[in-house]
């Protein structure tokens, strides 16, 4: 415990109430992450109208729908070293900046090729979203809620998702395609300026790098009023700061067998996801149902993944990660398997997408809320972003592979044979996690770090 000249910020935090200054952090990473998910739907939305309008084939935006995911696979490299480094309040501020700012460019192209290239320069500003506002919702939030709090926030980068495809319809419908991104660029740029004045900085970064010690105390205090602050006070926390390029900690002190692991899950599962958010809708058009149908249907797989985030995050609380997100896989992939079936009534095939999107894009928030209790603070968004970044990987792959095995006529049924795999290898891997992410090598045992005020 800590005394009233030697303050444990950890111990402070967990046995604080969730007051309005944490509900505010929470409230502005979720926008970040609804913003996040809209605009890295944008296209998908947008598309139908662009073919007809500029009078170009299907195919020229294939492109174009790789740009982004390439762009947010470098944010995510870069952005979650640098906020390691220098913090997630300024990354979070710019990178949302950024992308709106690109996002209302976007509105202004006039071909494929400048659609492309705006799309590829503002996915690298997307990517570093979702490592930082996950990590800084879980340095703000107490023990006993923060696993919740974590899924929840980075549930709003589905819903999102999700739910922008009935604000892009309405959209589209009464000012065109380019208000999509009027509005995907207007939303964030006014989140980024309300972060400015409202947003702090981890209290837990601050003191691991010993910076901005007195801001702690004034922060520390919006969530503990009875936290003693002023010069004689020293702030402790029970991490120590990693020497060393960030990426190569992640390896170290018993970690590295553990990020592999979770290099693997994200790959697979971004994989099964991109790949069930791109062709769901073609191939249950493909299997005689139509086109309106098969659009709700391939809405489902990211509603019922919006709910699944939070159901995961409940039963996180009770029994666990890896027994919750090893389930939630095992049994994606039997329903994913049965996608394909010849003669699939509509009723279980909403059933099964249903499911298929509880364990793919619920599971999701699961895995990075699990990466970033994984990770100690000062590599916590480097461990998170380098998750997401393999896992782009296997967001590029997918599509394309099934883009593939498409031209080479696979029926639906092997199709999605073939996607149950990927669903079924992360079950495996997360099973596994059992006997990797024990408490003595998740982070070292370090003292506490005193840190003068």
């Amino acid at each position: 415990m800590d005394t009233p000249a030697r303050i444990n910020i950890t111990e402070r935090i967990d046995n604080a109430r969730l007051g309005a200054f944490q509900w505010i952090i929470f409230i502005l990473c979720s926008l970040c992450l609804f913003m996040d998910g809209f605009d890295v739907q944008a296209i998908s939305y947008v598309a139908p109208t662009i073919i007809r309008e500029w009078k170009i084939p299907v195919s020229n935006l294939g492109p174009v729908f790789s740009a982004a995911p390439f762009g947010v696979l470098i944010g995510s490299l870069l952005f979650s070293m640098i906020a390691d480094r220098i913090g997630r309040r300024p990354v979070l501020i710019g990178v949302t900046l950024y992308y709106a700012v690109l996002t209302l460019i976007t509105a202004q192209v006039t071909t494929v090729n400048q659609l492309l290239l705006i799309r590829f320069i503002a996915g690298i500003g997307l990517g570093g979203i979702m490592p930082n506002a996950v990590s800084l919702t879980g340095e703000y939030s107490p023990r006993r809620a923060r696993v919740t709090a974590m899924m929840v926030v980075g549930n709003s980068f589905s819903a999102g998702a999700a739910i922008g495809g009935f604000l892009a319809a309405q959209l589209i419908q009464s000012y065109g395609w380019r208000s999509v991104f009027y509005f995907g660029g207007l939303v964030p740029l006014a989140v980024s300026m309300a972060m400015i004045f409202a947003l702090p900085e981890s209290l837990q970064f601050l003191a691991v790098r010993r910076k901005k010690l007195a801001q702690v105390g004034k922060w520390l205090a919006r969530i503990d009023p009875t936290a003693p602050a002023g010069s004689g006070v020293e702030y402790v926390t029970m991490e120590q700061a990693h020497k060393g390029v960030p990426w190569v900690q992640l390896f170290h002190d018993g970690r590295a067998l553990g990020t592999v692991l979770l290099w693997i899950i994200n790959f697979m599962n971004l994989l099964n996801l991109y790949f069930l958010t791109n062709w769901l809708p073609t191939v249950v058009a493909g299997i005689g149902y139509s086109t309106p149908v098969a659009v709700r249907v391939g809405a489902t797989l990211q509603l019922a993944g919006a709910i699944g985030a939070f159901l995961q995050g409940w039963l996180v609380n009770r029994l666990g990660f890896v027994p919750v997100l090893a389930t939630g896989f095992a049994l994606a992939a039997l329903n994913i398997a049965y996608i394909g079936h010849p003669g699939i009534a509509l009723a279980l095939l909403v059933v099964v997408v249903s499911i298929a999107g509880l364990g793919i894009v619920g599971g999701q928030s699961g895995v990075n809320a699990f990466s970033a209790t994984y990770y100690p603070t000062d590599l916590r968004s480097t461990g998170v972003g380098a998750g997401l970044g393999v896992g782009r990987v296997g967001a590029i792959v997918g599509p394309y592979v099934g883009g593939v095995l498409l031209g080479l006529k696979w029926a639906p049924q092997e199709l999605f044979l073939a996607a149950a795999v990927p669903a079924l290898i992360s079950a495996v891997v997360m099973a596994w996690m059992h006997w990797v992410a024990k408490p003595q090598t998740v982070a070292p045992q370090a003292e506490e770090a005193p840190v003068a005020g």
